[in-house]
């Protein structure tokens, strides 16, 4: 009876209007419009019913798309309501600014007090910011390269390859592991440190000719030209006025939430955070290691003089940050001149995570690569051979003994058993999540 009597009122409602005509509503022009029944009083309304108004029945709301109607749920088919934004259609559900991945309050162990951050405090909206900006290859010229090219998540956010891959060639050095790079006293960023902090390291490779190519010298467009390219996509906008409030693209801008994606790729899930947690200290025998693992360990953390490796002395633990005094470590290669060498490399990432969780390294070791595995740097550390010319070699690594003159370089004298609990406490430092948690992956 019901139905029927909605029926005889549309009926009646029509033969009105064919006699008094249609009237205009504020843009659209009265043609046949769909409503959708607002059964629940939440401006969103279902099904849909046609009447020949340009005038809501009392209950329904319009999906005409106009400003003075309550929009319903956009289908994809109505051409009104509310329109996926340029975010939602670049990465679906990868990116959802309502609902943002937690990289500001990620658990960091209590024994884990060095860091980096200074006054750029990682956020939620500024970390995802930067996360769309480490992997998008539209900051470099052609399109081809991301900051992700170089620093990828399977290699701990390093390279499998010797040298990485750019617009114009390939890098001059390995490229460096990102993995844990706030937990670190020492601010300056690249091999040789010639950034200042993270912020400064970040948009460095993009303005180079080689790497990502806004360098702005000798026909290449510079970081200005790269602004106005991204200021014309539209995510952009969105986003850089969801994390500062306002469209307006600058460096900063871009470094400070590069920057704090970066800080946020934490590893603290390895075998040693397992044992640490469960000891007062670094130098107490940790439960869950073996007699070897432990073995290592004391030779890493105990200095020559008192019949260790002194590994401790620069990769300090638990972080296993350089020490921001260190010097060369008599690995001296030019990859971009080979002919010559280069004594300023004196920037380590952290030890952490240099082999993947089925114990296979994550890539060449040393800016040169020229050390293709662990028992090639304990061999190196265990025996320096100066380099002729190296006059920038660290002091720990010359020998002579305590309090003695400067030798011509550090002899160790390992054993194999030795060398090889160093190798397999080394191991104990890689975690799992990191090479696959969503929050430090690919969101296109």
């Amino acid at each position: 009876m019901k139905n029927l009597q909605s029926v005889l009122q549309a009926i009646i409602y029509i033969l009105l209007l064919s006699v008094f005509g249609c009237k205009y509503d504020k843009e659209v022009l009265c043609t046949e419009t769909t409503w959708y029944q607002d059964a629940d009083g939440d401006g969103l309304g279902n099904p849909a019913v046609s009447f020949s108004s340009c005038e809501a029945p009392a209950g329904y709301v319009s999906n005409n798309g106009d400003n003075d109607d309550t929009k319903p749920i956009d289908d994809g088919n109505n051409g009104g309501g509310n329109n996926p934004s340029a975010v939602e259609q670049t990465f679906g559900g990868r990116i959802d600014l309502s609902n943002l991945l937690n990289y500001a309050n990620q658990p960091i162990p209590n024994y884990i007090n060095k860091d980096n951050t200074g006054n750029n405090e990682i956020t939620d909206a500024g970390a995802t910011l930067g996360r769309v900006l480490f992997y998008d290859k539209n900051l470099s010229v052609d399109n081809t390269i991301s900051c992700a090219s170089c620093h990828k998540q399977e290699f701990a956010f390093g390279d499998g390859q010797l040298q990485s891959d750019g617009v114009a060639g390939v890098t001059g050095r390995h490229a460096m592991r990102l993995v844990n790079a706030r937990f670190s006293t020492e601010r300056r960023f690249f091999w040789d440190e010639r950034a200042n902090n993270l912020e400064a390291q970040t948009t460095q490779p993009i303005q180079n000719h080689v790497e990502m190519g806004f360098s702005g010298q000798n026909g290449d467009p510079g970081i200005n030209d790269l602004i106005e390219k991204l200021e014309a996509i539209p995510y952009y906008q969105e986003l850089f006025t969801f994390v500062y409030g306002d469209p307006q693209i600058t460096e900063q801008r871009m470094q400070r939430a590069m920057a704090q994606f970066i800080r946020s790729i934490q590893s603290f899930d390895s075998k040693f955070d397992q044992g640490r947690a469960q000891v007062n200290n670094d130098n107490a025998p940790f439960p869950n290691y073996t007699a070897q693992e432990n073995m290592g360990k004391n030779l890493f953390i105990s200095p020559p003089n008192a019949g260790g490796a002194g590994c401790q002395g620069c990769h300090r633990a638990p972080e296993f940050d350089i020490d921001p005094n260190s010097q060369n470590n008599n690995v001296v290669g030019n990859l971009e001149n080979p002919s010559t060498i280069d004594v300023t490399i004196t920037r380590s990432p952290s030890l952490r995570n240099l082999t993947n969780s089925s114990g296979q390294l994550n890539g060449p070791l040393m800016h040169d690569g020229s050390l293709a595995n662990l028992e090639a740097v304990i061999e190196h550390y265990n025996e320096i051979n100066i380099v002729p010319g190296n006059n920038n070699l660290d002091n720990r690594l010359r020998g002579g003994g305590p309090g003695g003159p400067p030798g011509n370089g550090q002899r160790l004298n390992l054993t194999q058993q030795e060398k090889d609990a160093l190798i397999a406490f080394l191991e104990t430092l890689s975690g799992t999540e990191v090479y696959s948690d969503v929050r430090w992956g690919d969101p296109f």
